[in-house]
């Protein structure tokens, strides 16, 4: 197919026009990228991407990423010329409550919309774990007479998302993996939001992301036939090696008032709005898309349509002639039973010693990862002290793409992002792992995995002041409170090898959110006096009675963790009144009814103590106000693990002096 030059400069403006008059109407938003980057939209949505607006989530598409999330108005005007469900009235609603126009571009909002970008570079991490997750499906599915995986991954970047350190841990995993179905355009405009931008930035682009194993190349970005042929060129290229396209192109190009501008970044140029239309040869007709160019997207849109309905005959053919790679297809998009997983993971000897519940999720794992062939998983460097290795399988890399451990490197921030890719791509399951306290680095891709509802698992292990001599910066006293502050992130702290085995499970049939599962380093009493069906159910409940009292009810004392078995020392103390409840995680009990949650915590008992090694606020929810919480509101200290929790209060006998003076 030749490039029609002459429409799509043509849809070009238009594009650009729908962005100045959706920005206009609302008084809000980025008109820089949308404008600066409009022949860059023309090649890709008018020529060059691989994909159906029918089918927004068909297996074999090119993936495009707009990581520059603040100009939106891109997105949504490409998508609406595309002939994607994004009508000329939604455009108008731009920033508007409850329109699938949302300020940034949202999952599960808008059609064609691949993943939530906003926190700039996210993007970027979130186009490598599409593109390693390509590489992986081919791995696994493409067969030597069928090909059904061997889509590109586009991404569209600007300055912001070039400085951001998530961008820059992400580009240098995919470097060094060699993710050569990785395109990313990066709009060189010269402009960041407060000034020009070499008032921030001195370094050689090309330079530095060839140092780190990218192909570049420099081009105008307004050229259409320069564009094409630079995209094409990479798309093409044999070097085994991610693409980097460095456009060179003017912020808010067309509005002459601000364009080249640090003013062109964002709404301030839509007050020029009748004389750019008019310099932009646009007629008075506001959000206007002429005929022609309509007709152009229709026809193209017709032949994306046929060479997405030849790829599923070939899916068809695929299907028949690969009945068991099928089937496991199919799998990705059905959440696992928690019954069933539990059910394939043995019991735990009662006697069992074990280095603390990450040995126990070790030992979890291995029979869940055998009954999930798609699920993977990645650590930071940590694979002897976090023990998530998949056992029976390789690591992933250049010379085998069917590995299923991923070796991030100290790459914490990147890693999180590459695995929300991962799962926005959804054929997957990613689990990903470092130390607790690093999750303070992943902090940031782990709350667009709950906003988003992705279904990650962090396995985040050394989750207390028991990690001992290394003191309080790696003691995350303050972590696990400031991350059940996150909405949709369930956080399980099991409290044993039983409870551990419960968190996985729960973790992995949940597909409407991410869980982190917090472990210790060290070790932990197994809690054999509560039988193990019951440890294991009561984490999917999120709260349940560990000790039942054998008399009337007088204290309630809640725990999870490493530090449930103090309160359970503590019961045997305050006498046969006293009930445990053991609570992995808030959030899951919280969404249990009401009649269940007062079954485990009684109202009517107010005589409530809740210990934890850490800060004690969040606690109150549940102790109330005449209850006590032995939590530790500081900072940590160095010392052998025993000797910090007793200088910090956290023991039984303190447990015992909290309920008797209540």
């Amino acid at each position: 197919m030749t490039l029609q030059t002459h429409l799509l400069a043509k849809a070009a403006n238009q594009a650009r026009g729908l962005a100045i008059d959706a920005i206009h109407a609302c008084s809000s938003g980025h008109l820089g990228l949308p404008l600066g980057a409009a022949e860059i939209g023309a090649v890709l949505y008018g020529h060059a991407l691989v994909h159906n607006p029918d089918r927004p989530r068909w297996l074999n598409r090119d993936r495009f990423i707009l990581s520059a999330g603040h100009g939106s108005m891109f997105l949504y005007g490409w998508l609406h010329l595309s002939g994607y469900d994004l009508p000329i009235e939604q455009v108008k609603k731009f920033r508007a409550l409850h329109s699938t126009t949302p300020g940034h571009p949202e999952f599960h909002e808008t059609p064609g919309v691949e993943c939530t970008t906003g926190p700039l570079g996210q993007g970027i991490g979130n186009a490598v774990g599409m593109a390693l997750s390509g590489k992986m499906a081919a791995a696994r599915f493409n067969t030597a007479e069928h090909t059904i995986f061997d889509y590109h991954v586009v991404c569209l970047a600007g300055d912001g998302c070039m400085q951001e350190g998530v961008a820059m841990e992400a580009v240098s995993f995919a470097g060094h993996q060699k993710l050569d179905n990785l395109i990313l355009i990066y709009d060189s405009n010269d402009v960041t939001l407060d000034a020009m931008a070499n008032k921030t930035q001195s370094e050689n682009t090309a330079q530095r992301f060839k140092a780190i194993g990218w192909d570049v190349q420099i081009i105008d970005g307004h050229d259409l036939a320069v564009v094409l042929k630079a995209y094409n060129k990479a798309k093409k290229s044999k070097s085994e090696k991610p693409q980097l396209i460095i456009a060179k192109t003017i912020i808010g190009k067309g509005i002459a008032e601000v364009q080249g501008t640090a003013k062109g970044h964002g709404e301030g140029g839509a007050k020029f709005s009748d004389t750019a239309r008019a310099s932009l040869g646009l007629p008075a007709d506001h959000f206007y898309v002429s005929d022609d160019v309509r007709a152009y997207f229709a026809n193209h849109k017709a032949r994306l349509i046929r060479t997405s309905n030849k790829w599923h005959k070939t899916l068809k053919a695929w299907r028949a002639a690969n009945p068991e790679k099928s089937a496991l297809l199919d799998t990705a998009s059905v959440a696992p039973s928690a019954a069933h997983l539990l059910e394939k993971t043995p019991l735990f000897a009662p006697d069992v010693k074990l280095g603390g519940t990450r040995a126990a999720g070790r030992d979890v794992l291995q029979p869940i990862a055998t009954e999930l062939p798609l699920l993977i998983g990645g650590s930071a460097d940590l694979y002897g002290s976090t023990l998530n290795l998949i056992n029976g399988t390789s690591d992933f890399d250049p010379a085998n793409r069917g590995g299923r451990n991923i070796r991030f490197g100290i790459r914490e921030h990147g890693m999180a992002a590459i695995a929300n890719g991962v799962a926005y791509d959804g054929i997957f399951r990613p689990s990903i792992a470092t130390f607790l306290v690093f999750a303070d680095y992943s902090r940031p891709s782990m709350r667009i995995a709950a906003l988003a509802k992705l279904p990650v698992l962090y396995i985040y292990t050394h989750d207390s002041i028991g990690v001992g001599e290394d003191g309080p910066t790696h003691q995350p006293v303050e972590t696990i409170s400031s991350l059940r502050l996150i909405p949709n992130l369930d956080v399980i702290r099991p409290g044993d090898p039983e409870e551990t085995a419960g968190a996985y499970a729960a973790a992995l049939e949940r597909m409407d959110g991410p869980t982190l599962i917090a472990l210790s380093r060290q070790a932990v009493p197994v809690l054999n006096d509560i039988p193990p069906h019951i440890r294991r159910a009561g984490v999917l409940k999120g709260g349940y009675v560990a000790l039942q009292e054998t008399a009337p009810l007088t204290h309630l004392l809640l725990s999870t963790g490493s530090e449930l078995h103090l309160a359970l020392a503590a019961a045997k103390e305050l006498g046969a009144g006293t009930r445990v409840v053991s609570m992995p995680c808030c959030e899951r009990f919280d969404r249990q009814s009401a009649e269940y949650r007062d079954s485990i915590l009684p109202p009517s008992c107010r005589a409530r103590v809740a210990v934890e090694a850490g800060v004690s606020g969040l606690w109150r929810k549940y102790v109330g106000l005449d209850g006590k919480v032995v939590g530790i509101d500081r900072f940590g200290i160095s010392a052998p693990a025993p000797q910090v929790y007793a200088e910090l209060g956290i023991t039984t006998a303190a447990v015992v002096a909290a309920a008797r003076g209540l």
